[in-house]
């Protein structure tokens, strides 16, 4: 994925009330910015970090910029979950996922159930798969690591994927790691047990669990290779 256009140096002020995060313009201007990330994004949100935004030529926006990444343990990192399902699809369309290749057709935001989405369909011949893409940006000590947050709803994509797994679809839960400073994956099991324990229940019970890591820079974020999970 290609960013239109040539995104803009700040430096990070503060990140508050979860959408919104004050920054400094190379000028020493300030702006308040859109924070596109609904987690606590801990390990990448340290005041006096360099920035990089984005900024929208939609009018009606009250706050025009977007926080797109962030730089932090000598290496950018992507904290705009809105981008996360475009630059899977992506890998998905190229064939840079080992275990999701020879797709031919991808649809986005199915319904699965009342009240419950998830990210991708694809089809693979006759065969069909549903994917739930989570964006990874925390990591500690080497280990990228999901959730930063307890997430219920997290939770309920996995029960859906156990549920069609086992109706006999194809099902995977997709991690993207959008930063470059780990080596493996975890599920966070210190900040939401319950998360990692139905991750644990998903993969006994035929769900891929794939973790990738994508290169990020101002130019553009592509997935780069697999990871080791560990759960």
């Amino acid at each position: 994925m290609i960013f239109e256009s040539e995104l803009i140096a700040a430096t990070l002020i503060k990140r508050y009330k979860r959408f919104l995060a004050d920054v400094r313009l190379d000028d020493g201007s300030t702006l308040t910015v859109h924070c596109p990330n609904t987690g606590t994004m801990k390990t990448c949100s340290t005041p006096s970090s360099p920035v990089k935004l984005s900024v929208s030529d939609n009018p009606k926006r009250k706050y025009p910029h977007t926080l797109e990444m962030i730089y932090e343990n000598n290496g950018w990192i992507g904290v705009n979950t809105g981008l996360t399902n475009k630059i899977v699809a992506e890998a998905i369309e190229n064939g840079d996922i080992d275990e999701l290749k020879n797709v031919s057709k991808i649809r986005r935001e199915v319904t699965v159930s009342k009240g419950s989405r998830l990210d991708l369909l694809i089809e693979q011949g006759e065969g069909k798969t549903y994917i739930e893409v989570k964006n990874c940006s925390m990591a500690i000590d080497r280990h990228a690591m999901f959730p930063d947050a307890v997430t219920t709803r997290g939770t309920k994509h996995l029960e859906e994927l156990i549920k069609l797994q086992n109706k006999g679809y194809g099902a995977a839960i997709f991690f993207l790691i959008q930063r470059g400073d780990a080596d493996v994956f975890s599920p966070a099991k210190h900040i939401d047990p319950c998360y990692s324990n139905t991750l644990i229940k998903a993969k006994m019970a035929g769900v891929f669990v794939l973790a990738y890591q994508a290169n990020v820079n101002p130019d553009g974020i592509s997935v780069k290779r697999a990871l080791p999970v560990e759960l």
